[in-house]
């Protein structure tokens, strides 16, 4: 049985052009890497800090270091990239500014993707239930999540804005499509496609 692609794979995927080289920073099992090198022929490293899913990667024939990104990534020059992703991680590094910047630096365009915090299922479990909330994009108990950082798509709008940060596309998704209105409010997740 073939695999379902998640529609943010597919979304980054058609942001990239083919035959780039690519830097995923927190690539996880690699999934969305072998994606791009699959479908747009892309030159691809990845980063990451956990054991289990760099031999994920390394099983899949995937070129992946282990790093933690909060130390910065003084080894890649500036535009060393066509594209940075941070997809699912700025959340859960410790310096989110300091991650941001080193991806804007080695890389000529980046990719964030992260959990929406301002989602109205969050909003009404903060409201009426008084605790931290648990969504499909935030499914995890308040002492066993990995997310350091809870931003909203407003949040993230306003830091690229106060940074001078271009954002030169969007996507906004809840339930496997896209969200045209009122994002901040119904995107589960957010992807932004940027540069400095």
């Amino acid at each position: 049985m073939k695999q379902q692609i998640p529609l943010e794979h597919k979304i980054i995927s058609n942001w990239i052009e083919e035959n780039t080289t690519v830097l995923d920073l927190g690539c996880g099992d690699g999934k969305l890497l072998s994606l791009l090198i699959k479908e747009k022929h892309i030159h691809a490293q990845g980063i990451e800090l956990q054991d289990k899913a760099i031999h994920q990667c390394i099983a899949a024939g995937l070129n992946v270091i282990q790093q933690d990104i909060d130390t910065g990534l003084s080894e890649y020059t500036d535009k060393n990239f066509d594209y940075v992703i941070l997809n699912q991680t700025l959340q859960q590094v410790k310096k989110p500014d300091f991650a941001l910047k080193e991806a804007l630096r080695i890389g000529k365009k980046v990719i964030v993707g992260f959990p929406n915090f301002a989602h109205i299922h969050a909003r009404l479990q903060i409201f009426f239930q008084g605790k931290v909330p648990i969504t499909t994009a935030l499914p995890y108990q308040w002492y066993d999540t990995p997310n350091l950082h809870f931003l909203s798509i407003k949040d993230f709008k306003n830091y690229c804005k106060n940074k001078n940060i271009q954002i030169h596309k969007t996507a906004y998704l809840t339930n496997r499509k896209k969200i045209r209105l009122t994002p901040n409010l119904l995107a589960e997740t957010a992807l932004f496609l940027l540069s400095k």
